[in-house]
């Protein structure tokens, strides 16, 4: 089954927790032996397992943010930093791009032709080592955008996907852990300019406040990347069935997110190791996820999955039967187990964000 998932940080973890995604996670984890850190050694995602799992497309992200209190590899003093940073994030997709390994995909007629050769491939069991992954370029986080008309310039480097807020608030809106609205000025001026030059809103990570507000301001097309559910997991982060059914009613589409933190309510990421949990997070409560936003919507066209797998944890912090990337493949059996057929588990692991893409790439 192809998947497309709509929510990984390839090149943060290329840059800035330097891991060669060329490598298989297997030789990462071997190199990464005794570092210490949060993940190291037990990662999930590299450019092998991508192909091996069928992964054909991701959103890839960029990701700096500019808070004025750094943290190393992601909270930056300064915009220009944050700038900076993202843009060699981007410059990496293309070093990527160059070698043919990958294609970044910025049009209907770039998405087609990799939707196509992949199928083909497919359907003949044909071997896809020769043909490149797809990335949809995301931002996470507006913090490097240093002013809303730079947004024309980002547009024209491959950025389609943009989420104003990450953790935080910044210059533009509250994010994760936070309850402010759009900032006054720059946060509704950068969704016009989204609005004008087609970049689709992420709402990942929106406050609730921003949420509203965003989704009153913003009339285009919308999506929540990588996102589970207040109802099952009663935290900020997640959305409310409210929230989860105004992206339904505006055709978006919803990813389930792995993040075991996510996934089952209780957990706490400084005390719990799900590799050595007795009751560790498994896929099939990934699942529940992705159910509810079926029952929310009525039919299976709005649920999709959006990993983010080594969005800054590993295997720890992952469902126990995921061991890499490729172990997405067993989602699909999962589905099958909960009755879904076998038209609406495609629609989940590829078909409805390719619909969505269909619809905001020109």
């Amino acid at each position: 089954m192809l998947i497309v998932d709509a929510h990984l940080d390839i090149s943060w973890n290329a840059l800035q927790f330097e891991r060669d995604q060329l490598l298989s996670v297997y030789t990462i984890r071997q190199t990464e032996t005794g570092m210490a850190g949060k993940s190291r050694g037990v990662n999930t995602v590299a450019l092998p397992e991508l192909r091996a799992g069928r992964v054909f497309l991701s959103f890839a992200t960029l990701l700096a943010r500019a808070s004025g209190h750094p943290s190393p590899g992601i909270e930056y003093h300064s915009v220009a930093q944050a700038h900076a940073v993202a843009k060699g994030q981007l410059a990496y997709y293309r070093a990527l791009e160059a070698e043919g390994r990958v294609c970044v995909i910025e049009t209907l007629a770039h998405l087609d032709e990799h939707v196509t050769a992949w199928q083909q491939a497919e359907s003949v069991n044909a071997p896809t080592t020769t043909l490149p992954l797809g990335f949809v370029i995301s931002m996470e986080g507006a913090d490097p955008i240093t002013r809303p008309e730079e947004l024309e310039q980002w547009h024209a480097d491959g950025l389609r996907l943009l989420g104003p807020a990450h953790y935080g608030h910044n210059r533009y809106a509250g994010g994760t852990g936070t309850e402010f609205g759009l900032t006054e000025g720059l946060g509704p001026k950068l969704l016009k300019e989204m609005r004008r030059l087609n970049i689709t809103l992420d709402c990942t990570h929106l406050c609730d406040q921003a949420f509203w507000e965003a989704l009153k301001l913003y009339d285009g097309p919308v999506l929540a990347s990588h996102q589970n559910c207040r109802a099952l997991v009663p935290l900020q982060r997640q959305f409310s069935d409210a929230q989860l059914k105004v992206i339904i009613e505006r055709d978006g589409v919803i990813g389930a997110a792995f993040d075991i933190i996510m996934v089952r309510t209780g957990w706490q990421p400084a005390t719990m190791n799900n590799l050595t949990a007795p009751n560790p997070v498994m896929l099939c409560e990934v699942v529940d996820h992705i159910d509810r936003v079926c029952q929310l919507a009525g039919n299976a066209r709005h649920a999709a999955i959006g990993s983010d797998l080594d969005g800054g944890f590993g295997r720890e912090q992952s469902p126990r039967d995921l061991d890499t990337i490729a172990d997405l493949q067993k989602m699909t059996g999962l589905l099958s187990e909960r009755g879904y057929t076998p038209e609406d588990i495609a629609a989940i692991m590829h078909g409805n964000w390719l619909r969505l893409l269909r619809t905001i790439l020109k």
